[in-house]
């Protein structure tokens, strides 16, 4: 007697159907029976306080008034019973009310006369008698959607964003006179500047995770983000290799030009990221961005615009000044929308997944370019060689120098 086997045949119209949802019916009972029958409830018994968690996701002040808009990340329910500002009890309304199940969100309107440049902390308080608090260190309004603030984070983006980049372009006639070995040093040496690029967002990237409700997982959140992020832009760079079409009207059809567009989508997703933090910045009112600052981030960005111009220089690919443009609009205009973003609809979790994007973006094209560095030397020894360690050390020295005035 033969055992039965289960048959392997493709199944078809109802049955297909049906043996597709049967395993997602089954679970959906099964959570349901868990959530009716709370074994976890039955455990704890009566003996045990609840776990509370909130967390405050967006902090906003009006004239005569602190909004702070709260998420309950705990697994179990939360009533909030009173609010405190530097150390008084004020009146507030809830616009969603006050009790919060798990991953409920209500914003908190409080009449408060804060004062405009003075540090100030909101204490929340549960019927438990937890507290969690934020604090503002610096009061000042948070920008609104208008036509003034539209245009200071349009011109800011274009200050510490747009021109740099712009700026750094116009290296291309020089690098494109310089030997083999100054080619060798050139493509080292944008390797340099772009995984000091992105060292730099992943740590900032891991340092805005931590800081998400436990419930939104921000680092395997950042990390899936900058896989995902390096997986499309190498489907990208195979399409373009492969179709050999023009990447943009004015461009070339050659390796120089792929490469240069691909470190241009990169750095643009990486300067969204910065434009995203400088507008948020503003909106949490936790920075104001000085002269100093805007022209720290002027010289930081300038050595982008290197990186972009560095692949055509090696393929000796002559460039129209309309193609230049173009690439420098991909690398710095992103900018602009970041701080929009950043400025009028600030969200943690946003920040999170561009600064993830902008990390795997820049991991790929530190992959492609470091394909084309030293191909007359061979491979085993192609990144000991003279140079190239000096051009990698170039690119991490100008950068750290010049980072120092943005930090």
């Amino acid at each position: 007697m033969t055992p039965e086997v289960v048959s392997a045949a493709e199944p078809r119209g109802a049955q297909g159907w049906f043996l597709a949802l049967l395993p997602l019916v089954l679970l959906g009972g099964l959570l349901a029976l868990i959530v009716w029958s709370g074994p976890a409830d039955a455990v704890r018994g009566g003996n045990f306080p609840p776990v509370e968690r909130l967390t405050f996701q967006r902090v906003t002040l009006e004239p005569g008034a602190l909004v702070a808009t709260v998420l309950n990340d705990g697994p179990d329910d939360v009533t909030i019973a009173q609010v405190q500002v530097d150390d008084a009890f004020w009146t507030f309304t809830a616009d969603r009310g006050r009790e919060l199940a798990h991953l409920g969100r209500t914003t908190l309107r409080i009449p408060y006369p804060w004062v405009e440049g003075e540090a100030h902390v909101i204490r929340v308080l549960t019927s438990t008698g937890t507290a969690f608090e934020h604090e503002i260190p610096v009061a000042v309004p948070t920008p609104t959607l208008n036509a003034r603030f539209l245009a200071v984070f349009t011109l800011i983006g274009i200050y510490v964003g747009v021109l740099p980049v712009a700026i750094g372009l116009l290296w291309f006639p020089y690098l494109a006179r310089l030997s083999t070995r100054g080619m060798d040093f050139l493509l080292a040496l944008t390797i340099g500047l772009l995984v000091f690029l992105l060292i730099d967002g992943a740590e900032e990237g891991l340092e805005v995770s931590a800081l998400l409700p436990e419930s939104f997982q921000g680092g395997v959140l950042f990390v899936l983000a900058a896989a995902g992020a390096y997986l499309a832009l190498e489907a990208v760079s195979a399409a373009l290799r492969s179709r050999g079409r023009e990447a943009l009207s004015g461009g070339s059809r050659g390796e120089g030009w792929r490469l240069a567009l691909l470190i241009a989508v990169g750095i643009g997703l990486h300067n969204f990221g910065e434009g995203l933090a400088i507008g948020s910045a503003f909106a949490l009112g936790e920075a104001a961005l000085g002269t100093l600052l805007i022209v720290g981030f002027t010289l930081h960005n300038t050595t982008e615009g290197l990186a972009i111009v560095a692949p055509l220089a090696r393929e000796r690919q002559r460039v129209s000044i309309g193609s230049l443009v173009q690439l420098g609009l991909i690398g710095g205009v992103p900018t602009i929308a970041g701080a929009w973003l950043g400025g009028f609809v600030y969200s943690p979790v946003w920040s999170v997944l561009f600064l993830a994007i902008g990390v795997g973006a820049i991991a790929q094209v530190v992959v492609q370019i470091g394909r084309q560095v030293g191909r007359d030397i061979a491979p085993a020894t192609r990144f000991a060689s003279g140079p190239v360690m000096a051009g990698l050390f170039a690119g991490f020295a100008v950068m750290y120098v010049t980072g120092m005035l943005v930090g």
